[in-house]
């Protein structure tokens, strides 16, 4: 496993990391049983950053994570939660004061049965007003940064503009990091472009869903996927086409997504123990250019065509 520094936080993560959200039963059911056992298989395989959320099923991520990290040595891997997105009851909800922030670190350090949070986010800043963003929540965890509580403070989001945006505005050093998803994928990459003056800034990149939520995989994206028809029947027949050559499009997109030098680590969420240790040895081996190529061109007609998060 290759390792990169995160920006200026000092932490040297994995190029690929454990995304924990398929721990609270966001893409299908899951046994709690594997899914601990995916936690470990990552360790193992030389993961060493993790990502959960409190919105990742309405808290359960956090929960099943935490009873995975009890046996895991603390020392062994850096963790990021986030604030601002919550759920309960099968219902959204949004709270970025810093208040609530506060109580949300507490909350999710309990759950995870740890004492300190190495990376805290701002979690989909697109539903927020960005200006109590910078006022209030990012000075709230930077003041339990101070105390020792978290190491280190992010955003997270999909529009690349907002982002952008918060960091040019916060005050220097307020945005350690930034997380964005489905903007460095084979079929949309545009987050590249960005990618100079995050680096120029000291921001370190986390990028997240290389599937693109599961359009660039054989089993296709779930039902609930916001793309365009256009965009999930492109993908398929993308992945149909690295079928025909033995060679999984889910490989041909990790490979793709770890290989940018400005961006530290990429997020892979899996409750599967086997999966993971794959992904992570889909990551040492060279990428197939040749069928790269070929399916960049089959994508071509939905390149870089977003969606809205929701």
């Amino acid at each position: 496993m290759l390792y990169r520094q995160l920006g200026a936080t000092g932490l040297d993560v994995s190029i690929l990391s454990f995304g924990a959200s398929s721990l609270g039963g966001v893409f299908h059911d899951i046994d709690e049983g594997r899914a601990i056992e995916a936690v470990y298989a990552a360790i193992d395989s030389g993961i060493n950053f993790i990502d959960v959320s409190p919105y990742y099923g309405f808290t359960k991520a956090e929960t099943v994570l935490g009873k995975a990290l009890k046996h895991i040595d603390r020392k062994s891997y850096y963790l990021s939660t986030k604030v601002g997105r919550y759920g309960k009851d099968g219902v959204k909800t949004w709270d970025y004061s810093g208040k609530r922030a506060v109580r949300s670190v507490e909350e999710s350090m309990d759950r995870l049965n740890i004492e300190y949070i190495d990376l805290i986010n701002c979690h989909d800043i697109e539903f927020s007003d960005l200006n109590q963003i910078i006022q209030e929540t990012l000075p709230a965890l930077h003041e339990m940064k101070n105390k020792g509580v978290v190491g280190h403070v992010g955003i997270t989001g999909l529009p690349l503009d907002q982002l952008k945006y918060l960091v040019e505005k916060a005050p220097k050093g307020h945005i350690e990091t930034i997380l964005n998803f489905c903007h460095y994928c084979i079929n949309d990459d545009a987050l590249a472009d960005d990618t100079e003056f995050y680096h120029g800034n000291n921001v370190g990149i986390i990028n997240a869903s290389p599937l693109s939520m599961g359009l660039l995989s054989e089993r296709g994206a779930p039902a609930w996927h916001p793309a365009s028809n256009a965009i999930k029947n492109a993908c398929k027949k993308a992945a149909d086409h690295c079928k025909s050559k033995d060679y999984p499009i889910e490989k041909l997109a990790i490979q793709y997504a770890v290989n940018h030098p400005y961006i530290a680590t990429t997020l892979v969420s899996t409750s599967n123990p086997d999966n993971i240790i794959k992904n992570a040895r889909w990551t040492e081996e060279a990428i197939n250019k040749q069928l790269l190529a070929e399916v960049q061109e089959i994508l071509k007609p939905i390149y870089r065509e977003t969606w809205e998060n929701s």
